[in-house]
């Protein structure tokens, strides 16, 4: 605002700090300050008129540079479009930047740095996620009485070596304890499923007393409806007479029902973080190291941490039937020895291990036209069931020449080149 002192002199007032020096002028001019209308004019309180004209200095707030900053360039890359990997929430970013570039700040810090930047935030839209139903009423249940299961399915995932495959992943979580159990699978197989039940009631040492569960393939002929109880299927009821539990089909389209594994869901989200920087056997890994630290985690529901809480409700789950039993429903390991060229053999064709496994007597399981390879518990090779005489994944044969040539320069180039040949000599 412009105000006219005399003909000779106009005084412009921008803002409240301008206000100590037009109190200066009116004073030497001995004139009255209409405290009002500068109010009025300027849109503030009379008051903080009078403050300002009495010489108040609002505190200035320096700005600190946030330890996130030194990251921005990373986070910059690994949000953009060109990027492999997928972050569906800020909490997976913050963990894997947590994990693999060394960021030592709290998630609640984290996630509101990125709500500062726009062009991080933008990633993260709302409109990506999926709003919760209303009116879900939470219940908890006694110990050893429920366990809830899902698959997380249909997982397109790129190996760091290019290839792309989908993967699926069984979840079985403990309503009570929130203990957790993850299985990694190309299949969803009657067979896997069953096998990974018996192995998670081993783990477990008992059986929960009833299974929550959606109305999938392998375990309902027909789904469950409002008003229809709905069908399990002969070989999965038969399975869960043996193991002692009650089969809880959910209500088709309600999956609120088994909140608790479905929030589990969300957290294998974290997967897509590693999109075209694993290999098949680095993820099988890395879901059961996901698995591990969700269990040692504070549970945000309960406040919790799901291993202790465990260990007060194993006692009440049902007791385990015998190992005959079990072994029916095991998918079975085969013992055999990888020979001097990092080899297994099975009917009659050969498939790559790494090179460190050699002489070593490592397990085989063989379902749905795949062959997995474990060293004690660890997946150290996955293969489909070929024709072919001899079967190397890459990375195997080139870790194999370096070992025997470790001079040579180009061992990625000779690998690539021995293998096209092996493949004609071998068809």
């Amino acid at each position: 605002m412009y105000i006219s002192l005399n003909v000779e002199m106009d005084f412009e007032i921008k803002g409240l700090n301008d206000l100590p020096k037009f109190k200066q002028i009116m004073e030497q001019l001995k004139m009255k300050i209409n405290k009002s209308e500068l109010a009025r004019e300027l849109g503030v309180d009379r008051r903080t008129i009078g403050k300002y004209l009495n010489g108040f200095i609002p505190k200035r707030t320096r700005k600190k540079p946030s330890k996130i900053d030194e990251y921005y360039s990373i986070i910059s890359v690994l949000l953009s479009e060109d990027s492999k990997q997928k972050f569906y929430y800020r909490r997976v970013l913050w963990q894997y930047l947590k994990d693999n570039h060394g960021l030592d700040c709290g998630a609640s810090t984290f996630r509101a740095y990125i709500s500062k930047i726009p062009e991080f935030n933008a990633y993260f839209t709302e409109d990506k996620r999926i709003p919760s139903p209303k009116g879900t009423v939470r219940f908890e249940t006694p110990p050893g009485k429920q366990a809830q299961l899902d698959w997380k399915e249909n997982i397109l995932f790129e190996t760091k070596d290019g290839q792309k495959v989908e993967v699926n992943v069984a979840a079985l979580i403990l309503s009570q304890s929130r203990m957790r159990r993850f299985y990694l699978s190309i299949s969803k197989s009657q067979s896997v499923l069953l096998s990974f039940l018996t192995e998670t009631f081993e783990a477990f040492g008992g059986v929960p007393a009833e299974i929550v569960t959606d109305n999938m393939k392998t375990v309902m002929d027909e789904a469950r409806q409002e008003y229809s109880p709905g069908k399990v299927n002969a070989k999965f009821e038969q399975f869960a007479n043996d193991m002692g539990f009650k089969v809880k089909p959910c209500i088709a389209g309600r999956p609120r029902t088994k909140g608790k594994i479905e929030t589990t869901m969300k957290l294998l989200e974290e997967i897509h973080a590693y999109q075209g920087q694993l290999t098949l056997e680095e993820l099988h890994q890395f879901v059961q190291d996901l698995c591990n630290r969700i269990n040692h985690e504070v549970h945000q529901g309960t406040g919790k941490i799901p291993i202790l809480e465990f260990q007060k409700e194993r006692n009440h789950l049902l007791q385990l039937p015998t190992e005959k039993v079990r072994d029916s429903y095991r998918i079975k390991h085969t013992l055999v020895k990888v020979n001097a060229s990092n080899m297994i053999s099975y009917k009659s064709k050969q498939y790559s291990v790494p090179s460190k496994y050699q002489g070593k007597n490592v397990g085989l399981q063989v379902y749905d036209d795949q062959l997995w390879i474990y060293y004690n518990t660890e997946l150290i090779a996955q293969h489909p069931i070929s024709n072919k005489k001899l079967n190397y994944q890459e990375s195997h044969y080139q870790e194999a020449m370096a070992v025997s040539m470790p001079k040579y320069p180009d061992i990625d180039g000779l690998a690539k080149r021995n293998l096209a040949t092996i493949g004609d000599v071998y068809k």
